[in-house]
């Protein structure tokens, strides 16, 4: 069963006077967003506007798959009691929107709860959106305010071709973006070469750029800009017809942390383990890793995994850098539970059906571990708290195998089961750019023959 979560707000600018809502669906598993929803409802109270928010929420939600599981967060208190059958609905506005909500979904497949309103932000966001667009007399799109998307075009005209890290991953992602604007491609063109190994595919480009040895480029929309709406789009357009944002992207540049005496044997080593630290090789990669960086010069913050061979690598570089490692938990690695220290084939061995079980879904967890779903959650809010923190900044994020891939799975948008297609070797290089509009320029290298 897919999960899904939605977070649902409404708001009033007099209570009861100009009022809208904004939700937003999103994959449990993955924190991609995959549905918004906003709206101007003319006047009423902050309440009504809630309770429409969770109504329009419930049936994205219902619309992307009628069998889910919902988990409601919203910041509105009194829907959150009412619609959990702890309150009594009293008001005559409510009962009807609330006895809308409930028919959405059977009752066993929703649950809900109360967050602070700093925590949903998004949902705020898309409701004070669509009271602004109310202001102007047009309906609500998933664009931005008239105002940001002037601010873009304005950006996109005046902004000088970028450089810098990632290099010409960037560069190449920035071009194809300028390329494509104003000319969004078929959805039903799946694989169409131009020039440079470059495939247009619905929404999102692929670009083969000579980089490194098994290197690639791939930029593609976030998933929140392709992201479904049931508005009426009557702003200017959006995606990939929409004018470029080349402003300078937060760059998080991912490195693995050197080998341990673990690596080479190829153990489950995460984050509920010994913990070990780097081996003699690991230690010389660390070395050569902080040599190339400070050949560099890009690099302007560092941001380590908690787990010791992370800081150890982090701390390596940070010297040379004359930096400081700042630590993040969501990067640290996945708790492998029971099976920490052992190999593929032992766990085979001793836990098959939990093991094949493991590999058929990312909701399953190692006996006593963390499944690769929980992981994406915490590694995409790390993600979102790092590129909101060092936005325009190159950041070196000195992390595990699984947020890494993770990290590149996202910017993709490929599928869970993607993450046993990739091979990251210990001290290995990779990148990831992020743009104020939502758009991922990826670099992957893979290879540690340029630390040497």
């Amino acid at each position: 069963m897919r999960e899904f979560i939605v977070e649902a707000d409404g708001g009033s600018r007099g209570n009861p006077g100009p009022a809208g809502y904004g939700s937003v669906v999103i994959d449990a598993a993955t924190g991609e967003t995959l549905m918004e929803a906003a709206e101007y409802i003319g006047v009423a109270t902050n309440n009504v506007a809630e309770y429409k928010g969770l109504v329009a929420g419930l049936k994205a939600a219902h619309q992307l798959d009628p069998t889910a599981s919902v988990h409601v967060r919203m910041d509105s208190k009194l829907v959150v009691e009412q619609m959990s059958g702890r309150w009594k609905i009293k008001h005559p506005d409510m009962k009807p929107l609330a006895a809308e909500a409930a028919r959405v979904f059977p009752s066993s497949q929703v649950t809900y709860e109360w967050i602070p309103r700093e925590k949903n932000k998004h949902a705020d966001r898309l409701a004070n959106e669509a009271m602004d667009a109310g202001k102007r007399g047009v309906a609500w799109s998933p664009s931005a305010s008239t105002a940001e998307l002037d601010a873009r075009a304005a950006r996109a005209a005046a902004a000088p071709e970028p450089s810098g890290p990632p290099g010409d991953a960037v560069a190449g992602a920035a071009r194809a973006r300028a390329a494509l604007a104003g000319a969004r491609p078929s959805a039903d063109v799946t694989a169409t070469p131009v020039d440079d190994a470059t495939a247009v595919a619905g929404e999102a480009v692929v670009t083969g750029e000579a980089v490194a040895p098994g290197g690639a480029v791939a930029t593609g929309e976030s998933a929140d800009r392709r992201a479904a709406s049931g508005a009426a789009r009557t702003t200017p357009p959006v995606g990939w017809a929409a004018p470029a944002d080349l402003g300078a992207p937060a760059t998080f540049v991912l490195l693995r942390h050197g080998e341990t005496p673990l690596t080479p044997e190829k153990r489950f080593s995460g984050s509920g383990g010994t913990d070990p630290s780097l081996s003699a090789v690991g230690r010389e990669q660390a070395e050569r890793a902080a040599a190339a960086f400070a050949a560099r010069g890009t690099i302007q913050a560092i941001v380590s995994s908690p787990l010791k061979r992370c800081q150890e690598t982090a701390h390596t570089v940070a010297a040379r850098l004359g930096l400081d490692v700042h630590l993040e938990d969501g990067l640290r690695e996945t708790d492998f539970g029971a099976w920490e220290g052992l190999t593929f084939g032992e766990v085979r061995e001793r836990h098959p059906e939990e093991l094949n079980a493991w590999l058929a879904s990312p909701k399953v967890a190692p006996p006593g571990g963390e499944s690769f779903a929980a992981v994406s959650r915490r590694v995409a809010s790390a993600r979102d708290r790092l590129t909101s923190a060092y936005a325009g900044r190159t950041v070196l994020l000195v992390t595990h195998v699984t947020p890494i891939k993770t990290l590149v799975r996202l910017a993709l948008g490929a599928p869970p089961e993607s993450l046993f297609r990739m091979e990251l070797a210990a001290a290995s290089v990779s990148a990831v750019a992020y743009y104020a509009d939502g758009n991922a320029s990826l670099r992957l290298l893979n290879d540690t023959s340029h630390l040497r």
